[in-house]
Formats: C-alpha cells, sequence, structure tokens
C-alpha cells in the first residue's frame, strides 16, 4: 500500500528557473528510499515540499491518504506528527538537555500552553529514555546537547523525530556533517528503525556506495527531474553519469 504518493511535483522561485520538474513517484510503507544527485539538484526541496516545510507550486503530494497541498494551517500541523525530520546540522537547542531536545518531538501533541510550560506526561518521558537507550546514548540524558559529538547530535535528532511516533521520517543529509564511522552508526540505525519498527525513511545522500548498501530503492536526481529510480543494483555506470554527469565513481563516494 502507497504511504506517500507524488504527482507532478513542481517548484519554482521564479518563473525562468525551476527548481522541480514534474516529479512523480510512489513510496510503500516501510520502505527505506535514498535520493542521491549532485549539489543543486533539488534534493532538499523535494524532500522538505514532502511535509510543506517548503511550499510547491505545482502537482500533487498525497501522504497517508491526505492531499497535502490542500491542509490549513491546523490540519498540517495534525499532519507534521506523522512525519518526523532529521537535519543535516542537527537542528538541536543546544543550551537544553538531550532528553530536553528529546521531548521536543512532543510539541505537535501539545497546546501552546502546555508546550511552553514544557509539560510531559511520565509515559512520554519514560518513551523519550527508551529511545536514547536504543540509540546507545542514554547515558548522556542530562548533558547539555553542545557537549555531545556530533554522532551524538544526530541520534539525539533521530530520538527527537521517533517520539513523534512518526510513519515517515525524512532525513537530509544526516551524514554530510559526520566522519565514517558516525556515519556508518546512523545508516545503521535508521535502517534497523524502518526493518524493526516499520517506519518509512526517505534520506537525502551524496554517497552512491552509502545509498546502494542500505537503501530499498534510489531515486536518482539532475536538475529538478528524476533520471533514476530502481533498485540500486541496477545502478551502472550509464546511471551514475545520467544523475552525475561523469563516470568517476571516486567524485561521489568521497
Amino acid at each position: 500500500m502507497s504511504l506517500l504518493k507524488v504527482e507532478g511535483l513542481g517548484k519554482s522561485y521564479t518563473a525562468d528557473k525551476k527548481i522541480l520538474k514534474n516529479i512523480d513517484f510512489e513510496i510503500k510503507a516501510g520502505e527505506f528510499v535514498s535520493i542521491i544527485g549532485p549539489s543543486g539538484a533539488g534534493k532538499s526541496t523535494m524532500l522538505r515540499c514532502m511535509n510543506r516545510m517548503i511550499e510547491f507550486n505545482e502537482g500533487k503530494i498525497i501522504f497517508n491518504n491526505q492531499d497535502v497541498g490542500s491542509l490549513n494551517k491546523k490540519e498540517l500541523r495534525k499532519l507534521r506528527t506523522n512525519i518526523g525530520m532529521v537535519f543535516q546540522h542537527y537542528n538541536l537547542v543546544p543550551r537544553l538537555s538531550v532528553i530536553e531536545n528529546v521531548l521536543h518531538g512532543r510539541y505537535g501533541y501539545k497546546t501552546t500552553l502546555q508546550g511552553l510550560l514544557g509539560r510531559y506526561t511520565e509515559e512520554e518521558k519514560e518513551r523519550a529514555f527508551y529511545l536514547l537507550e536504543k540509540l546507545g546514548i542514554h547515558e548522556h540524558a542530562y548533558k547539555r546537547c553542545d557537549q555531545l559529538s556530533g554522532g551524538q547530535q544526530q541520534r539525539v535528532g533521530i530520538c527527537r523525530a521517533l517520539i513523534q511516533e512518526p510513519k515517515l521520517i525524512l532525513c537530509d543529509e544526516p551524514i554530510a556533517s559526520l566522519d565514517p564511522n558516525s556515519s556508518k552508526v546512523i545508516m545503521d540505525h535508521l535502517k534497523s528503525i524502518s526493518l524493526e519498527m516499520g517506519i518509512t525513511c526517505l534520506v537525502n545522500l551524496h554517497q552512491v556506495e552509502v545509498a546502494q548498501h542500505y537503501s530499498d530503492r534510489i531515486i536518482g536526481l539532475n536538475n529538478g527531474e528524476i533520471v533514476f529510480d530502481g533498485n540500486g543494483r541496477n545502478l551502472g555506470e550509464e546511471q551514475i553519469h545520467k544523475i552525475y554527469g561523469t563516470k568517476s565513481r571516486e567524485l561521489i563516494t568521497a
């Protein structure tokens, strides 16, 4: 069953410059899908259209049988509780503790006053600690986030997304700022989340070989258009050239 369906998606900031052009794809519940492409291909823009962090000009996005583009502010807030987001630069509050940052993921379920006062149930706090333990950082629960390494901060970001109890997690270059060891830890966690929790993951990546290793499917973007959509095993030199304009694998796996 399709969880996310994108039809004729287009995005432009000026009349003569289209960032996304006629994007079509469907994603099933539980799939792990990577989006690859050169810088400026439209990967981040496309990802952020899914939850309307960026408004799109053309086409439709249907998530969980809801027309995302037609939702009002209140309906969109509710929809976003089902869509977690993991950012390249973590998007945490540095001066707050790890546990406080994770609990921020429950804001979508709170009234404005509850959110401002930081009122969380015991069940929510227990869930936060469970997720921190699952991702191996529970011992840092009361540290300020700016005391953690980049890889640890990204795990906090993943916990914050998971505590929303999402059906879909959007990951915008989650390992671009990390060293290879930390990158592997993050990708392993994202893959296990997809497999064990049945959560759909849509991940922007620069590294082709990482995408091939972890993904059920790869979508390749070039100049705002999909030029590849299929299994990573079918991603050969010809397809890589279509996506990146180069046949040199070294340039895109470094």
